[in-house]
């Protein structure tokens, strides 16, 4: 790992219906780069296409939700297809810069688990910059995550770091340093989280002063586990003072969200913010309002590649835009 310097509740009956939830997203796993430009977002081919041209920018790869420790029958390999993940981006082309992870690197936060995934992660052989996930934070001490990954944050654990123009924000909206109820249940095979994220007063007091006197030009971009927006209340997929820190951020002409936690790949635009959800490298959960609740999704075998994938991303200096792609496994 790299070192780093580093409101109101949502009503579940909010009458979001499941078209209304699946219009503001966009499907993204068959390997699309898509493109912002004033806020909107231009597709421009085909995963591989685009992996294949040297970028000319910044370049780094996200991952999300390895839940190393997992072994039921929807993936009794997870660390397997975290394997087969870290395998594609070792045969980049071009070299990425570096590498994001957005939580749940463990499925029970334990001291094995956490060491398999640093194993499996590390033979890509970049730097590594995480945000932890509710299953990351279960440990009775709340300590597993931060002994890892927590030098040179501030806090509980946020962090910023400047690279290539780009200003990254890493926030914790689970567990350690916020209200989200990071205790799981673990007898049901989802691990199934029973609140909101939450960031709490003493980390958006840290973001503003982190974000006064940066320039509006400056391009954004937050890691976080849970979405900063309400992907769907009913089963908790959102943060629940989300909207207090994307006002902070309201100023500057280009930000990009980039979480995990749902498992599949949604895209929503607000204004001069793109939110992008990733897939797993586990397993898939199913859609927003397609099923009674969340939790791991039973695909045959040989579909299961095709839910779980890897996220390029690249900014270009003077360009304003970040560059998203999407790549299945399979």
């Amino acid at each position: 790992m790299s070192d780093h310097d580093r409101d109101g509740r949502h009503d579940e009956n909010d009458g979001q219906s499941r078209r209304k939830v699946l219009e503001c997203m966009t499907w993204a796993g068959t390997g699309v780069l898509w493109t912002l430009a004033g806020g909107v977002p231009y597709s421009l081919g085909l995963a591989g296409q685009a992996m294949a041209q040297p970028s000319g920018g910044l370049t780094f790869m996200q991952i999300s939700d390895s839940h190393i420790g997992f072994n039921k029958p929807v993936n009794p390999n997870v660390a397997g297809t975290l394997e087969e993940a870290i395998g594609r981006i070792k045969a980049m082309p071009v070299k990425p810069s570096f590498l994001i992870h957005t939580g749940d690197i463990t499925h029970l936060s334990q001291a094995a688990e956490f060491d398999e995934a640093e194993q499996i992660i590390s033979q890509a052989g970049l730097d590594v910059h995480y945000v932890p996930g509710e299953h990351d934070v279960m440990d009775p001490e709340g300590t597993a995550y931060s002994d890892r990954h927590g030098r040179g944050t501030k806090g509980a654990g946020w962090y910023s770091f400047d690279t290539s123009g780009v200003h990254f924000i890493g926030l914790i909206n689970v567990g350690v340093g916020s209200r989200y109820m990071s205790r799981v249940n673990i007898d049901n095979p989802g691990g199934r989280a029973s609140g909101f994220g939450a960031i709490g007063d003493e980390q958006l007091a840290w973001m503003r002063d982190d974000l006064s006197g940066r320039s509006a030009s400056t391009p954004i971009v937050v890691m976080a586990h849970m979405p900063l927006w309400s992907v769907y209340p009913t089963w908790g997929w959102g943060t629940e003072d989300g909207l207090r820190a994307l006002a902070l951020l309201r100023r500057f002409g280009s930000v990009t969200v980039l979480n995990g936690h749902i498992h599949q790949v949604l895209q929503k635009v607000e204004g001069n913010v793109t939110f992008h959800t990733a897939a797993s490298t586990a397993y898939p959960q199913p859609a927003p309002a397609t099923a009674p609740a969340p939790g791991p999704k039973k695909v045959p075998p040989e579909k299961l590649r095709s839910t779980l994938g890897i996220r390029t991303v690249t900014f270009k200096q003077g360009d304003q835009q970040l560059g998203v792609i999407d790549a299945p496994l399979g």
